[in-house]
């Protein structure tokens, strides 16, 4: 019996700690189921068929048919995710491909999360910090007040060559970003992207913005400055990458420049059913790239006027107009350009996800060399004038 005492005094001893071990994963179980998470796969697809009057085909022009993709919201999927970390903090991320319906091809240069990419921790108290590749804060602040806001014409609406960027040509590599949460209506956010090269100072971005919202009215401005844009490429490390503007399928101009500088604010009025806004926008560009002139300056001044008139649950209607005033610092080129540009939409809703829709833009370019040039178009046209139609549906799921 003295032999086995050991043995039986070793196993009442692990009989205690396996015993004390299933009391603590007991007690540890209510904060561990405590610790909420989701994670949402979500989508958009739109395809239509979109002609165009005049797109340049060597010394003249010819009408165009297209299969689109993303005429309006860009074709994309993505998943989003949140943890609760307790004490009203949260871990969140992003991951969102975009792509082409019609041939199945990555969209933005040839990403696989090419329109966001970014994770952070976000507070009930105190905003939200995020990292990775990012949109800057006019697309975030001014942009839902214009007519290139994903709930109104987007894509083809955007000002001439997205000089502004506010339907998001571009968006940030490198960015650390701070959204606050609403306070009383205000909310302000700032980004900064890094160059991520030894010069700290080239190819950086940093952009602020602030919005307010009370009833029926909307208001917001923001500022982008973009250093070192000039000759930035697919494979640049830096923030800019301008290459994806010509890949994106939107007619192969972009552009670039030493430095860019765009500012601007808008605002909304809701009357009813229907929402006026007005929203003006300034780039400046620093030693272009563009319109085949090398060093010299360039701005573009966007004045935009919109109404949407919801008719029903079913049908929407939506007008805008936009005028832009631009200024070339190259005496070669002329008189200074100007476009006007008219977009009018028509959505009818099939259900809470599906859509169809129309739009039709037209664009008139003044100035010595300047041609009409709509956003998605395929392509300049040969003469000043350019007419776009098209008919899509979209499901987003």
């Amino acid at each position: 019996m003295k032999k086995n005492a050991p043995s039986l005094a070793r196993t009442a001893a692990l009989g205690a700690a396996v015993t004390t071990a299933v009391g603590l994963i007991g007690a540890l179980a209510p904060s561990v189921a405590h610790a909420q998470s989701s994670v949402t796969l979500y989508g958009l697809i739109d395809a239509g068929i979109m002609y165009t009057n005049n797109v340049a085909n060597g010394k003249s022009g010819s009408a165009l048919w297209q299969a689109t993709s993303g005429n309006v919201n860009g074709s994309r999927f993505g998943v989003r995710g949140s943890e609760d970390l307790g004490g009203g903090l949260h871990a969140v991320f992003v991951l969102e491909n975009g792509f082409n319906v019609q041939n199945g091809k990555l969209g933005q240069d040839g990403r696989m999360f090419g329109r966001q990419a970014y994770v952070g921790l976000a507070s009930d108290q105190f905003g939200t910090l995020t990292l990775g590749r990012q949109y800057d804060e006019l697309v975030d602040f001014v942009s839902p007040l214009s007519a290139t806001a994903g709930t109104f014409g987007d894509t083809g609406f955007a000002h001439p060559f997205d000089n502004d960027n506010l339907n998001h040509s571009l968006r940030i590599n490198n960015a650390v970003k701070y959204t606050s949460n609403s306070y009383g209506g205000l909310k302000f956010g700032a980004l900064y992207a890094f160059s991520n090269q030894p010069d700290f100072a080239a190819n950086r971005v940093y952009s602020f913005g602030a919005s307010y919202n009370n009833g029926p009215l909307a208001v917001a401005a923001g500022y982008l400055q973009m250093n070192g844009t000039q000759g930035a490429n697919a494979s640049s490390p830096g923030a800019v990458d301008l290459a994806e503007s010509a890949a994106n399928g939107k007619g192969g101009f972009s552009l670039g420049a030493d430095r860019l500088r765009s500012f601007g604010g808008g605002l909304n009025y809701s009357f009813g059913p229907a929402t006026a806004g007005f929203v003006f926008t300034r780039s400046e560009y620093s030693g272009t790239n563009a319109f085949g002139s090398q060093g010299g300056d360039m701005s573009f001044n966007n004045y935009e006027v919109n109404g949407k008139y919801q008719l029903n649950p079913a049908w929407s209607l939506g007008l805008a107009y936009t005028y832009t005033d631009g200024h070339v610092d190259r005496t070669s080129w002329g008189a200074d350009p100007k476009w006007q540009q008219v977009d009018a939409q028509v959505v009818y809703r099939l259900s809470k996800r599906t859509d169809l829709y129309a739009e039709a833009m037209y664009q008139h370019a003044t100035g010595h060399n300047y041609v009409a040039f709509i956003n998605t178009a395929g392509g300049a046209s040969s003469t000043a004038n350019q007419v776009v139609g098209t008919v899509g549906l979209r499901a987003r799921f």
